[in-house]
């Protein structure tokens, strides 16, 4: 039910539901105290979800973020599945959600935030690639108000080392050990992919990565989901 919710209509309790299907199979008074928590939070916003204001003006984008091994446990060091990162994104068009994730990256470890926020980035756009080749495919059927010859998606990322290691055309020092499949849509940027920078209490995806603080949920969700 809760798997359901944050992934159709609720996005914002899609990290906080993700890190609690992680311990499904042993889970501790911790997580019933958790799971209890989002129950409460959904009955007192029982009749929310996303209000949709269309802005022609908008286009597609996409807010990334990544929580660089966000879940370390200090009693625990020697745990190397708290050591993982946790990437977010949200996929806008004309400033309407229509696609989120929150993923924890344990295919590989991050070595740095700028590492965890490129392969977060990587994660993201490995979606809107696909979705920006379909879109121009219904836009031969449907008007999607999209300018064929000058169609591209404005990527929005809070971290400038991440932005930089974009800008570069080659492997440095501190990149080369990354596997090759996190640099797949180098080629798209400046075209059809343009990198640009946020600041992180507007970085939409940031609800996506991790639990923000208490002032600052209202105003993110609010950017996602228009309440």
């Amino acid at each position: 039910m809760l798997g359901y919710l944050q992934a159709n209509s609720r996005p914002d309790i899609s990290m906080s539901v993700h890190q609690c299907a992680r311990f499904s199979i042993d889970p501790k008074l911790s997580h019933e105290q958790a799971i209890t928590r989002i129950g409460r939070y959904l009955r007192d916003t029982h009749d929310r979800g996303i209000i949709y204001r269309p802005d022609r003006k908008k286009g597609l984008e996409v807010f990334v973020d990544a929580d660089f091994a966000g879940g370390w446990n200090k009693n625990d060091p020697h745990d190397v599945d708290s050591l993982y990162s946790r990437a977010g994104y949200v996929i806008k068009y004309a400033g309407c959600p229509i696609y989120w994730k929150s993923k924890l990256m344990n295919g590989e470890l991050a070595l740095s935030t700028a590492e965890a926020e490129f392969m977060a980035l990587s994660l993201a756009l490995r979606e809107v690639l696909p979705l920006m080749t379909m879109m121009k495919e219904i836009n031969e059927v449907i008007p999607l108000h999209i300018d064929k010859s000058n169609f591209y998606c404005n990527v929005w990322e809070d971290n400038q080392s991440c932005i930089a290691m974009t800008q570069r055309d080659r492997f440095t020092p501190r990149t080369k050990h990354i596997a090759l499949k996190y640099f797949h849509f180098m080629s798209h940027v400046g075209k059809s992919l343009r990198i640009n920078y946020v600041h992180t209490e507007q970085q939409e995806a940031d609800i996506f990565t991790k639990p923000v603080k208490d002032h600052l949920f209202p105003k993110l969700r609010y950017l996602v989901m228009g309440w």
